[in-house]
């Protein structure tokens, strides 16, 4: 039996206790390396979590509900795998639980770790290949250091960090503090919080498959999960279908989702979506997805000019991803009700290498929706993005309670680049929930209600087709919206008068105070005169 302990957890931010372990890890082993023993403590301590609120359920129901006192039988129900595994917990022994592991002498608890990852990497298919393996002994920690950085990790209250996404919170911490992997081109993108909760409130996940072909960590499954909670649904009526390239990043996302309980299929190996689909022959309902922006050398597979995922838009540039990122999610949508909420850089809302996909996704009325973002929302990157939203079926109908009009033939789109104001770390921008609540009536407002002109000036606008085509098939919401021109506005006559008064009034201070000036320099000994 895990033995009980009376440990005061001292009330410290998320942020101060990652930068007190990266104060103790400093010189002292590889920036990922770092990144990944923290994230499997982060693990081990959560799962052991679930595992012990799920013990007090089983055991509350056999006593409290049941009327059973029967020690014997208590404990005999409470070893019981299947009791814990069909609400999605891992089953722990002694071995792999995180309260016991933290009562290993210093000089044995790396050991102790490497084994208990070894086990549940034999016994828990959903965990095959998900933690790095010997990472405890592979970083060679000083047995004082590992036991510092363990007592930082179960300062985290499990009860105050559940509602977000937490591995992503610790990863997005380490792009913050260390770049790691931060290079565009290799899709270690964190998408934030507030954007991700953006996303799934506009296409409302409530049921069917979700998927994203470049999950990361998998904060986007996490919010989805979250939100469908939040609004009453059901999230064992979702499946979710995703697919990582980057090795260590793969593992992230399995921690992450194995951590909040969610069923997942995320493909059978790390590898790229382009050269290796790990989903070929599914349809979703729902995706949202942030790709790595302009990536390159993506196209270096097979056949790629004869892709079947191409066809009907043609092929698109090898120099960049952003429209193969398009192309493929579209392909993989649901085509009579498929619904995509995905990020991309803005030079793809008007590249002229790729106007021609761009006029058939228009033509074939695929495009909702173009949102262009804020700067600073992304700790890899300062520039604005562009949230997109594509839409298999805009005939209208009831949808979630709403009466959903016909929109065939309109794209709206909305400018947020000023909504600059709730601001975090100093720099970096974040949605509240009054503003996501606010950008979601822009757009189910125009959704639900024909209005002749829909349009807000600086902020949104309902373009009709023929209007996109006459600005030949730009995507730039500044080409649609209204912007005043602020110097027109402006009387130049008042405007000129006033600034002559303030002339005046300066001139005239100055000559009464001048022979005062004058005195005084002549005293300091600067000049005669």
């Amino acid at each position: 039996m895990v033995k009980k302990q009376n440990r005061q957890i001292k009330q410290e931010s998320l942020e101060t206790i990652l930068m007190n372990c990266r104060n103790s890890l400093r010189g002292r082993a590889q920036m990922t390396d770092k990144r990944d023993l923290l994230l499997t403590l982060v693990f081990f301590k959560f799962i052991s979590y679930r595992f012990k609120r799920q013990r007090d359920k089983i055991r509350h129901e056999i006593v409290e509900i049941q009327g059973i006192n029967d020690e014997a039988f208590i404990e005999m129900q409470l070893s019981r795998p299947n009791q814990y595994q069909q609400d999605g917990v891992f089953f722990l022994t002694e071995e792999t639980n995180w309260d016991a592991l933290i009562l290993k002498p210093a000089a044995t608890m790396a050991v102790a770790f490497d084994t208990a990852i070894k086990t549940l990497d034999d016994n828990e298919p959903k965990l095959k290949n998900a933690l790095p393996q010997q990472i405890f002994t592979k970083t060679a920690l000083e047995p004082g250091v590992l036991k510092s950085v363990v007592d930082e990790v179960e300062k985290i209250d499990p009860d105050r960090f559940t509602e977000h996404d937490l591995v992503g919170r610790v990863y997005e911490y380490f792009l913050q503090a260390f770049s790691i992997n931060a290079d565009k081109e290799e899709g270690e993108f964190y998408t934030p919080h507030s954007i991700v909760e953006l996303i799934a409130s506009l296409i409302e996940p409530f049921d069917g498959t979700v998927y994203d072909p470049c999950c990361g960590s998998g904060g986007m499954f996490v919010q989805a999960t979250k939100f469908i909670e939040a609004h009453g649904g059901n999230t064992k009526a979702v499946n979710v279908y995703g697919q990582e390239s980057e090795p260590a990043t793969y593992r992230l996302a399995k921690m992450n989702l194995a951590i909040r309980g969610i069923s997942y299929h995320l493909g059978d190996r790390a590898v790229s979506t382009f050269s290796d689909d790990q989903h070929k022959d599914i349809k979703v309902d729902y995706i949202m997805a942030n790709p790595p922006f302009n990536l390159k050398k993506y196209a270096e597979y097979g056949d790629f000019g004869n892709d079947p995922r191409w066809k009907g838009y043609g092929v698109p540039p090898t120099s960049n991803a952003n429209y193969a990122w398009i192309l493929h999610m579209l392909n993989k949508l649901n085509v009579n009700r498929g619904i995509a909420g995905f990020l991309l850089a803005n030079g793809a809302l008007d590249d002229d290498d790729t106007l021609a996909i761009r006029k058939q996704l228009i033509e074939n009325d695929k495009v909702e929706a173009i949102i262009v973002l804020p700067r600073n929302m992304f700790y890899s990157t300062d520039i604005s993005v562009t949230l997109w939203i594509l839409n298999n079926n805009k005939k209208g109908g009831p949808r979630y309670g709403r009466q959903l009009r016909n929109r065939e033939g309109e794209i709206l789109f909305v400018d947020l680049r000023t909504w600059t104001q709730n601001i975090y770390e100093k720099k970096f921008v974040r949605f509240s929930e009054e503003q996501i609540a606010d950008i979601c009536k822009i757009v189910f407002d125009w959704q639900n209600t024909a209005v002749e002109n829909y349009a807000k000036p600086e902020l949104y606008y309902a373009a009709h087709i023929d209007e996109i085509r006459e600005k030949n098939y730009s995507l730039v919401p500044s080409r649609y919206i209204e912007f005043i021109d602020r110097d027109t506005e402006m009387d130049y006559q008042s405007a000129l008068a006033d600034m002559s008064r303030q002339f005046d009034a300066l001139k005239k201070r100055w000559d009464n105070n001048e022979a005062t000036l004058i005195n005084a320099f002549k005293v300091l000994g600067y000049g005669k005169e």
